[in-house]
C-alpha cells in the first residue's frame, strides 16, 4: 500500500511525504528514508550497522548521526524517546517500527480498515467519528478559499464506511461530478470536489482495494 496511517500521520511512501494532523510536516530526505525503512519491514528490528548501510553506503557516520535522525522522526510524528508508541529503541541493537496500542499489541495499519483523502499531494488521514472539511482552522483539511465554506462538509468514518455530508455549504459538495443533497456513502477511488478542490477518497480494509494510487 502506498499510504500507511499511523495514529494521526500518514506517510505516502510514493510521494515521500509525511502528514500529521492534516498537515505536510518536512523531514529530512535521510530521515525520511529511514523512516520509510523501518516502516515497510515493520516490525522487524535492524541493526545500527544495516541501518547505516541502507542510508550511508559506503560512508562512515557515528551512532550520533544515526540518533538524530531518529529524533527527528520522533518529533515529526509525536513519538517520545522515553515512551516510544512507534519508532523504538530495541536496546543494545538497533530499532523498530510497529503500531502498537496502549495494551501493547501490535496492530499494523494494513490490518484493519483505513481511510484518507489525497489532495495536492498530501495523504490526510482520517480519523474514526466526524471529519470537517473547510476554511475552519482545525479542521480535518483545511481549504483556504472564499468559494469554500467554514465548515463546508463533513466526513464521517464508521469502521467499514465512510459517508460524506455537505454542510449548508454556498457553493456546495459534489462527488463523481453530481453536487450531492443529501449524505452519500463513498467509495474507495470516489473524487469530490469543493470549492474547486478536487479531492480524492481512498480507502484500505477488507471490503476495498489497497492498490497505489495511479493518478
Amino acid at each position: 500500500m502506498a499510504v500507511v496511517t499511523f495514529g494521526t500521520c500518514a506517510l505516502d511512501l510514493e510521494a515521500r511525504q509525511l502528514s500529521r494532523d492534516g498537515q505536510s510536516v518536512h523531514l529530512s530526505p535521510k530521515a525520511f528514508e529511514l523512516l520509510k525503512t523501518l516502516v515497510e519491514a515493520r516490525p522487524k528490528a535492524f541493526s545500527k550497522g544495516e541501518l547505516h548501510e541502507k542510508i550511508w553506503p559506503e560512508t562512515f557516520v557515528t551512532d550520533d548521526s544515526l540518533a538524530r535522525l531518529v529524533a527527528e522522526i520522533r518529533a515529526a510524528i509525536g513519538d517520545h524517546a522515553r515512551t516510544p508508541k512507534y519508532l523504538r529503541t530495541v536496546h543494545a541493537f538497533g530499532y523498530a517500527f510497529s503500531n502498537a496500542d496502549d495494551s501493547g499489541r501490535q496492530t499494523l495499519p494494513a490490518a484493519g480498515p483505513t481511510c484518507w483523502l489525497l489532495h495536492e499531494g498530501r495523504a490526510i488521514a482520517l480519523a474514526e467519528g466526524d471529519n470537517i472539511v473547510g476554511r475552519e482552522p482545525g479542521g480535518r483539511l483545511v481549504l483556504d478559499s472564499i468559494r469554500v465554506s467554514r465548515r463546508h462538509a463533513r466526513i464521517t468514518v464508521r469502521g467499514l464506511s465512510a459517508t460524506l455530508e455537505d454542510l449548508g455549504s454556498r457553493n456546495g459538495t459534489l462527488v463523481g461530478g453530481s453536487r450531492i443533497g443529501a449524505p452519500v456513502a463513498l467509495s474507495d477511488g470516489d473524487e469530490i470536489m469543493i470549492g474547486g478542490f478536487a479531492i480524492k477518497f481512498r480507502m484500505s480494509g477488507d471490503d476495498a482495494a489497497t492498490e497505489s494510487d495511479g493518478g
